[in-house]
């Protein structure tokens, strides 16, 4: 028999999805978040997330099976609880966890019975067990005897192909029967469970699919300075390199790594190698490459002016961290641009998905500028009229065949 009752708590790129998901599946939902506004925008049918179409979202309120708050109160009866909140990074670069410390205290000071608690907010191994659990038993009442259980998320933004149902899940218990509970209810909307031992294992294991990508990206990043030092289209030789039907995986390069995953997760499982004595130099190297490529970008950009950057208008296409979403956390656009106005560029950008970034409007394509950039090409971008121009096109995403490339 299923829960009547399940409460995620954040309601955003992970938490809105998820909760669909969970309703879609027949459960009773209810979605938390903190964020007053947002939670009167989802209860009027509006959705933040392109993932979740208008419909889907209108659908599963009308059938009752959904509903948003920000009310600790209205989720006291629920029997299994998910964590599902940012885990950013502070202005050292350091995990953060102070969202996930909230949410159990919020989860421990409001459940009224014993609750299988989940966390699918990504962070480093022991997370589970030596935070989330001892706070939520901290602000419990001593008749609640709480489980707990871990399924690290899988989300990427703007996939058609691999969606909540059908990305195979991990998954892990502090105990055999909170396995079992969360085995239980994941197998109602999620095809594909990969259960393992612990929860420091599947806590692991998420940082490591990230840090995995970001590696690659950095060593491609590396690679795009080498082959144009050498005067060889990076472009021709990675598409060669990809045609061997084995030991090979096509990474490309571009201004840098941005989303909630790739900047931040390795991070974390450095944090967490450094508190037990290990030294994560490859991923330390990997970090600093991704996060200097900006700047990379700005000497590219200043020798394609003459070595004159004062004064040029310039547009940067693609405020986005990823192709075809409207997502700017951590886009490597953001650090472009703050270089290039740095150096006394005027600096506009164009990105109709966006709309708006610190208070500034997506401007449209044209040829009062003296260099353009193609930081990320969505589907939508006006190729044609790009073509159309005589403008200088920097091309860092192999786009526009007629532009210089990175």
């Amino acid at each position: 028999m299923k829960p009547t009752e399940v409460v995620v708590v954040g309601q955003g790129y992970v938490g809105l999805p998820l909760s669909i998901a969970i309703a879609e599946a027949g459960f009773k939902v209810i979605g938390f978040d903190l964020n007053g506004a947002l939670v009167e925008k989802l209860n009027s049918g509006i959705s933040h997330i392109e993932d979740i179409p208008i419909e889907t979202l209108v659908k599963s309120l009308k059938s009752g099976n959904y509903t948003a708050t920000s009310n600790p109160s209205d989720f006291g009866n629920s029997e299994i609880a998910i964590i599902a909140v940012p885990t950013p990074l502070n202005d050292e670069r350091k995990p953060d966890i102070s969202f996930i410390e909230a949410a159990s205290k919020l989860l421990g000071e409001n459940l009224l019975k014993s609750a299988l608690i989940i966390n699918e907010s990504t962070s480093y191994p022991g997370t589970l067990r030596d935070v989330i659990a001892p706070i939520v038993n901290e602000y419990s009442p001593q008749s609640a005897k709480h489980s707990f259980a871990i399924s690290p998320e899988r989300v990427d933004p703007g996939n058609s192909n691999w969606k909540i149902k059908n990305t195979p899940r991990i998954l892990a218990g502090l105990t055999l029967e909170a396995r079992e509970k969360a085995r239980e209810f994941y197998s109602s909307f999620c095809d594909d469970l990969v259960e393992v031992s612990s929860p420091e294992v599947a806590e692991a294991a998420k940082l490591f699919e990230n840090t995995f990508r970001q590696v690659n990206i950095a060593l491609v990043n590396e690679f795009a300075q080498i082959t144009n030092s050498l005067g060889i289209p990076v472009r021709e030789v990675l598409d060669a390199a990809s045609t061997k039907p084995y030991g090979f995986m096509k990474f490309t390069p571009g201004v840098g790594v941005g989303g909630h995953c790739i900047p931040v997760d390795p991070s974390y499982l450095a944090y967490v190698a450094e508190k037990n004595g290990v030294v994560p130099s490859f991923i330390n190297l990997a970090n600093n490459v991704n996060l200097a490529m900006p700047e990379y970008i700005v000497s590219r950009i200043e020798n394609l002016l003459g070595g004159q950057l004062s004064e040029k208008k310039i547009l940067i296409c693609g405020m986005a961290y990823k192709k075809d979403v409207a997502d700017v956390r951590e886009s490597p656009s953001e650090g472009l641009i703050d270089l290039l106005r740095i150096r006394g560029s005027k600096v506009l950008w164009h990105d109709p998905l966006v709309g708006k970034w610190r208070g500034e409007v997506s401007s449209e394509i044209g040829k009062e500028f003296d260099l353009i950039v193609i930081a990320i090409a969505h589907s939508t971008l006006d190729v044609e009229a790009l073509n159309a121009l005589s403008t200088v096109i920097f091309d860092t995403t192999f786009s526009l065949q007629t532009a210089i490339q990175l």
